[in-house]
């Protein structure tokens, strides 16, 4: 396995900024996921790394071997990187058998046949597969299919495994026990792993760290926790997690706390900014109480089993986000209590 490294990474297509000076290193083992919205530059950057485009500017390495230079014009290819590659689509050969879909790598880069049927059997094995070994792809569901995907992936011992949204064509709850397969894989091989996705859901269930991406760029690269709990930008705040982010109208510094002044109340934060000027209000940091700090109309009751989103607005127009067990009419007043949201500061 191997780290990743890119250096002022850009990609253009006639003109058009794709990827706009990208800087970021995937640790060795580490399960990173690429999150963002559609056109924000991830699969960009996924086909970047495995060699299927070149980069306008900057520089990539894998391991210790540099594998992309736009300025020197190196560019190793993707068969020449020993790198995975899991497609959304899965890609697998109609006319093949499992066993042999798996095999084809090595048989392509012509190892001995007791080699080729080694390795084959240990990829089928890590991905629950032995038993599926003769049945052809038509013959097995979109999971077994996905693992097939995988299993070919591993079975040549790659520095590293890309993923670019292979979960997006299987339905919910399949999608959530893949979850679980793709977690497993990467806690049995260690394989350094870059999974590109735009469900937030699968990226903090499964990554060490993940790169939000936006606009071309990474807006901010951190642990799952790190993200939801202290974003550094506005659109991290609002694209991680339910939550509102409000402007603050001015800052008090107490001996012990910081409090932030907005919509005409106040309440105390946690910061590592020296003058932050926006709050990240998730629900939890929002209690229904009749003695509350504000009131709020709720404008919207969401049923989302066993609890209630509400969606609230104040007097002065701001919307807010609160989830509870009781249930609530539209247009209820409410008293709301708020305890310790993240205040931080973007230009």
């Amino acid at each position: 396995m191997a780290d990743i490294n890119m250096s002022s990474v850009a990609k253009h297509f006639d003109g058009a900024v794709a990827l706009s000076s990208v800087t970021a290193r995937v640790r060795d083992g580490e399960f990173v996921a690429l999150l963002g919205p559609s056109g924000c530059g991830k699969s960009t950057l996924l086909r970047l790394l495995a060699g299927f485009e070149a980069p306008t500017q900057g520089a990539i390495s894998i391991g210790n071997r540099e594998v992309a230079n736009a300025a020197t014009g190196r560019a190793v290819p993707p068969e020449a990187r020993n790198i995975g590659f899991v497609f959304q689509s899965y890609a697998l050969w109609p006319h093949m058998t499992v066993r042999r879909n798996v095999s084809y790598p090595l048989e392509v880069r012509g190892l001995p046949k007791a080699a080729q049927a080694q390795q084959t059997e240990a990829a089928l094995e890590t991905t629950g597969l032995t038993q599926y070994g003769e049945r052809m792809p038509s013959e097995l569901s979109g999971g077994q299919r996905q693992r097939v995907a995988l299993a070919r992936c591993l079975v040549s011992d790659p520095d590293a495994v890309l993923l670019d949204e292979p979960l997006a064509n299987l339905d919910v709850a399949l999608r959530a026990s893949m979850q679980t397969v793709f977690s497993d894989f990467h806690a049995r091989t260690g394989a350094t792993m870059i999974y590109v996705t735009h469900d937030q859901a699968e990226a903090m269930a499964m990554a060490d760290r993940i790169a939000v991406m936006s606009e071309g760029k990474i807006a901010q690269f951190d642990t799952p926790e790190a993200l939801y709990n202290r974003p550094r930008s506005r659109f991290v705040a609002g694209f991680v997690g339910d939550g509102t982010v409000l402007p603050i109208d001015a800052l008090s510094h107490g001996p012990k706390e910081t409090k932030a002044h907005f919509g005409g109340t106040q309440v105390a934060v946690h910061t590592d900014a020296e003058a932050p000027n926006l709050i990240c209000l998730r629900p939890e940091n929002i209690t229904i109480c009749e003695s509350g700090d504000l009131r709020a109309r709720v404008a919207r009751s969401t049923y989302l089993g066993g609890r209630y989103r509400l969606n609230l607005q104040t007097p002065n127009g701001d919307l807010l986000l609160a989830e509870t067990r009781e249930r609530f009419t539209e247009g209820a007043q409410l008293g709301l209590s708020l305890s310790a949201p993240w205040a931080f500061s973007e230009a």
